[in-house]
């Protein structure tokens, strides 16, 4: 079995690390390039920088953030936000980033997928989903931030996210999104059973114990988390430690 990944996430505005709750009322957390430095410290496998605003000065901003944290830090990262076109990507990968995350711009143009894996590959292309689920079941995609419904099913969309070549989705429940009471086991261990490729599981870490549930009820191959680690609720060493403990390969 591969080890199971731990990813801190900042979400990044005017150049500070933010945390809210379902989406809203944000608070500040730190510069995320020390924080990115803490972590890879603390034995973080990867990182998730997301620029949340992504205005064209904000983009400027972020871009030198990047730049910054490839400097920084001896870990992989991601990178999204306002990623909208080839040009978007190779941008944030001459600054330094391993990855980028594609949201709202792969909802409304699906090619967008095929054109970044086929030039970059399919490492580079992680297919971020925000998603709700709603009265009768049936699981929403969400864009802008999860501020706008679309039509798409998270499974439907997940499977064609794949078919175009994504290297990985990383799923945020936004229902379980900042309120600390357990991942979205049940929908991650469906999105495991129908895909060829990693999934990564967000929204509603609060204990080591959730960690631990996604990966054995919901079958994620990393989990991510953002205030349980900015706040020290959770120390990265700590759940590494008890992960290991409950018979979970981790890096150490």
């Amino acid at each position: 079995m591969l080890a199971k990944r731990i990813i801190p996430c900042l979400d990044v505005k005017d150049g500070q690390t933010v945390k809210g709750t379902n989406f809203v009322n944000l608070r500040a957390a730190g510069d995320p390039v020390e924080l990115g430095k803490a972590y890879s410290a603390q034995g973080a496998d990867e990182l998730v920088f997301l620029d949340i605003t992504a205005t064209h000065e904000g983009r400027k901003t972020f871009t030198d953030m990047v730049s910054r944290a490839a400097a920084e830090l001896s870990i992989p990262f991601t990178v999204g936000g306002g990623i909208g076109e080839l040009a978007d990507v190779e941008r944030m990968l001459e600054a330094g980033a391993d990855k980028v995350s594609i949201n709202s711009a792969a909802l409304r143009r699906p090619e967008l997928i095929d054109e970044i894996t086929g030039r970059f590959g399919s490492q580079v292309c992680v297919v971020a989903i925000d998603a709700k689920q709603e009265a009768d079941g049936k699981w929403r995609c969400y864009l802008a931030g999860g501020r706008v419904p679309t039509q798409h099913n998270l499974f439907d969309w997940a499977r064609e996210a794949a078919d175009r070549g994504a290297g990985e989705i990383l799923f945020t429940s936004m229902d379980h999104d900042g309120v600390k009471q357990g991942f979205a086991n049940e929908a991650l261990s469906r999105l495991h059973d129908i895909l060829p490729i990693p999934i990564i599981a967000s929204g509603g870490a609060g204990a080591p114990e959730h960690f631990r549930d996604a990966f054995l009820l919901g079958k994620a191959d990393a989990a991510l988390a953002a205030s349980v680690f900015h706040f020290g609720e959770i120390a990265v060493p700590a759940l590494k430690d008890y992960l290991h403990l409950e018979g979970f390969p981790v890096r150490r």
